[in-house]
């Protein structure tokens, strides 16, 4: 029986990098009544202000179920406003409040901090570098995911 090998250990890295430090802002962010995952729709919908929950869908590659469930978490705790979109009536616009104003501070400010971790000992143009190739990453692969979800419908 043939061993299929994996050519290059890249996205392993990637995935574990990303698991890591999702795992450390879970820690620090309960005390902000922000459970799994949750941080990243908040900062999405405060970074975007009247964003519907298809676009958040969208730009976070999940699907709006899932969406839709965070979402009610984070209006439930005071997080996001929902508003009905004045054109589409079927839609609804969604809008951080003051509280997630703060909470976003403490968010960014712990992203920073990870950056700062991940890229310790590394110069200017490697960080420059690094930025770009997996850019370039994501990118390629977003292609890929509208293929393969457009071609699922």
């Amino acid at each position: 029986m043939p061993v299929i090998k994996l050519n290059n250990y890249i996205l392993r890295e990637i995935g574990e990098l990303s698991r890591t430090i999702h795992a450390i802002v879970e820690i620090k962010f309960k005390k902000l009544n922000l459970q799994k995952g949750q941080f990243i729709y908040l900062t999405r919908v405060y970074e975007n202000p009247g964003i519907n929950l298809i676009q958040l869908s969208s730009l976070l590659k999940v699907d709006k179920t899932t969406t839709t469930k965070v979402i009610q978490k984070l209006i439930k705790e005071g997080f996001i406003l929902k508003s009905k979109d004045n054109t589409d009536k079927r839609s609804y616009q969604l809008y951080p409040t003051s509280k997630a104003s703060n909470t976003y501070e403490e968010i960014i400010e712990e992203e920073n901090r990870a950056i700062e971790i991940c890229f310790k000992n590394f110069d200017k143009k490697q960080k420059e570098s690094v930025y770009e190739l997996i850019k370039k990453m994501n990118e390629n692969i977003q292609i890929d995911w509208y293929e393969i979800k457009n071609y699922k419908k």
